[in-house]
C-alpha cells in the first residue's frame, strides 16, 4: 500500500514528489518513458515567464509569479543552470504601444515587479540587433531562463534521494476505485494508493477519464524550435517576445542557459499525442517571425531544429478559461488532476510542487522528517570548471581527463557520473540531457559511438542492447532471432 502514486516524471511530477519527499510518506512516481523529463519537460523554451501575461486572479498567474520567485533559489539549492537575464516583449506598430501598457498593467495585478515600457531608442541601447520594425517594448527584470532537463532531473534525483521510488516503463492502464483509495494498474505490476496525482502531461485527459465520469480531452499543441550555434548565442541578450496572440506568446528569440541562440515556439494544434515530428513549413514560420524580432536570423548557424507538445486542454466541463486544472476529480476524492500544464508551466513547477503538496497534506496528514536533505550536487562540467577544479578533478579520476564529446568538451568521467547517480542515465539521450554530450555542432556525429561503448561497459550489456531513448528506439540494429550477440 501506497499513501501516493504519482504519474507522470516530468517537470511538475518531479517538483511534486520533491515537495512529498519532506513527508513520512510512501510514495512512487510511475514513468511510462524509461527516463525522466521524457515529453513536454524535455522540448520547451527553457523561459521563466516573469507572470505578466496569465490573466489576474487566475492560478495559472499567480503560480507563474509564485515559480518565478522561488527559481533562483532552487537552482542554488539543487545545483541546475539558471541565469536572470530578463525578457522583453516587442510592438511593431505605433498603434499597439497601448497593448504593452495593458501588459504591464496585468502584470503589476499579478505581482510582477519592475516592468517598464522602452521607447525604440531605450530598446537599443540594450539590444542592439532588435529588428526595424520594433518600436516600443515591455521590459521584465525579473525573466529568467533554465535548463528544463537540468530542473527536472534536479527535482527527481533530490525527490529519490529522500525516498520516492520512481518505476519506469511503467505505463498505466487502468485505474480502479477502492475503498482504501485507488488500485493502479500497468502492464508489469499494480499499486494500492491511498491519493492519486495525475500528471501525465499531454495524457492527463486519458488519465482523468480512468476515474471520473467529467471527461477531460487534452490537445496537444506542436511547437516547432531551432536551435543555433554557441558562435551566435550573444546576438541578443533579454529574451525577446513579440505582442501574445490567442495561441500563446509567438516567436521568442533568445540565448539558451548552456550559452546557444534558440528561435520559436510555432502553435498548432494536432491529435498525435506523439506527434514532435518538425515541418518544413513550421520551421520556415519561425524564421520569417523571428525576422521581425532581429535583424538577420543567422541561419548558417543553425545545428538542429525540434519539437515540442503543450497540454492544451479543449474540453472539461471544470476548466477556467485559459487556466490550470489542479485539485482534486469532483467524483474521484483523492484524485488529484494537475492538467493542463502548458506555458508557463515550466515557471510554475516550483510552485506547483508546494501547491499540490499542501494538498496531501490535507488528505493524509504526514508528519515531516527529520532527515530530510534539502540540496544535491550536479555533474561537475568541465568545460566551465576553473584550471583549479579541472586538476583536482582529473587527480581524483583520470576519466575526467579524456574527452568524449570535444563540441561541448564532455569527459568521460562526466558520463560516467551520469550513469552512476541516483536515477543514473540508461540511453543515450539520458546520459545527453545529463552532460551535454552530443548537443554540440556535429550533433553527436563523433561522440556516439564511445557513448556507446561507455554505457554498454557499465551496464553490463551488450552494445547493441543500448537505446537512444525509449523502447524499440536502439542505436545499433538489434541481433535477429538466433543470432549470436
Amino acid at each position: 500500500m501506497y499513501d501516493v502514486i504519482i504519474i507522470g516524471a516530468g517537470v511538475s511530477g518531479c517538483a511534486i514528489a520533491r515537495e512529498l519527499s519532506r513527508f513520512e510518506l510512501k510514495m512512487a512516481v510511475l514513468e511510462k518513458a524509461l527516463d525522466v523529463c521524457e515529453g513536454t519537460s524535455k522540448a520547451n523554451s527553457g523561459i521563466v515567464h516573469a507572470g505578466y501575461d496569465a490573466k489576474p486572479g487566475t492560478l495559472k498567474a499567480r503560480l507563474n509569479v509564485e515559480g518565478s520567485h522561488k527559481m533562483e533559489a532552487l537552482s542554488r539549492e539543487l545545483d541546475f543552470p539558471y541565469k536572470r537575464n530578463g525578457s522583453i516583449v516587442l510592438c511593431f506598430d505605433e498603434k499597439d504601444k497601448d497593448k504593452l501598457c495593458e501588459l504591464k498593467q496585468r502584470g503589476e495585478l499579478n505581482g510582477v515587479e519592475g516592468l517598464s515600457i522602452l521607447s525604440r531608442e531605450e530598446l537599443l541601447q540594450v539590444e542592439p540587433n532588435v529588428g526595424d520594425g520594433a518600436a516600443a517594448a515591455l521590459y521584465a527584470p525579473a525573466g529568467a531562463i533554465v535548463c528544463p532537463f537540468g530542473l527536472t532531473i534536479a527535482l527527481a534525483e533530490n525527490a529519490a534521494v529522500n525516498g520516492a521510488e520512481f518505476v519506469f516503463g511503467a505505463k498505466v492502464s487502468d485505474i480502479q476505485k477502492k475503498s482504501y483509495g485507488y488500485l493502479v494498474h500497468t502492464e508489469k505490476q499494480s499499486y494500492e494508493t491511498k491519493v492519486v496525482i495525475n500528471a501525465a502531461g499531454v495524457y492527463a485527459d486519458k488519465i482523468h477519464n480512468m476515474v471520473s465520469e467529467n471527461k477531460m480531452k487534452i490537445t496537444p499543441r506542436r511547437g516547432e524550435y531551432l536551435l543555433y550555434d554557441k558562435n551566435v548565442g550573444n546576438m541578443v541578450k533579454h529574451t525577446l517576445f513579440q505582442l501574445p496572440t490567442a495561441l500563446g506568446k509567438g516567436i521568442l528569440v533568445t540565448p539558451t542557459v548552456h550559452g546557444n541562440l534558440m528561435t520559436g515556439p510555432t502553435a498548432q494544434d494536432i491529435s498525435d499525442k506523439e506527434g514532435t515530428d518538425t515541418s518544413s513549413e513550421g520551421l520556415k514560420q519561425v524564421i520569417k517571425q523571428a525576422s521581425f524580432s532581429i535583424e538577420a536570423v543567422p541561419l548558417k548557424q543553425v545545428i538542429t531544429s525540434f519539437a515540442g507538445l503543450r497540454a492544451h486542454i479543449t474540453e472539461y466541463p471544470e476548466a477556467l478559461e485559459d487556466d490550470f486544472v489542479i485539485g482534486q476529480a469532483v467524483d474521484a476524492p483523492g484524485f488529484i488532476d494537475v492538467a493542463g500544464i502548458e506555458s508557463p508551466g515550466l515557471s510554475c513547477a516550483p510552485a506547483i510542487g508546494e501547491y499540490v503538496a499542501d494538498m496531501v497534506k490535507g488528505l493524509l496528514h504526514p508528519s515531516h522528517k527529520t532527515d530530510f536533505i534539502s540540496t544535491r550536487k550536479g555533474i561537475p562540467s568541465m568545460a566551465l570548471s576553473s584550471d583549479e577544479e579541472r586538476h583536482r578533478l582529473i587527480k581524483e579520476n583520470p576519466a575526467y581527463g579524456n574527452v568524449v564529446c570535444r563540441c561541448e568538451m564532455v569527459t568521460e568521467g562526466e558520463i560516467l557520473d551520469a550513469i552512476r547517480r541516483p536515477l543514473g542515465a540508461r540511453t543515450i539521450d539520458g546520459i545527453k540531457r545529463r552532460t551535454r554530450a552530443g548537443m554540440g555542432r556535429c550533433q553527436s556525429g563523433f561522440c556516439n559511438p564511445k557513448v556507446v561503448e561507455i554505457l554498454a561497459r557499465e551496464l553490463q550489456i551488450d552494445e547493441s542492447a543500448i537505446l537512444k531513448s525509449g523502447e524499440g528506439a536502439w542505436y545499433l540494429l538489434p541481433p535477429k532471432e538466433g543470432e549470436e550477440l
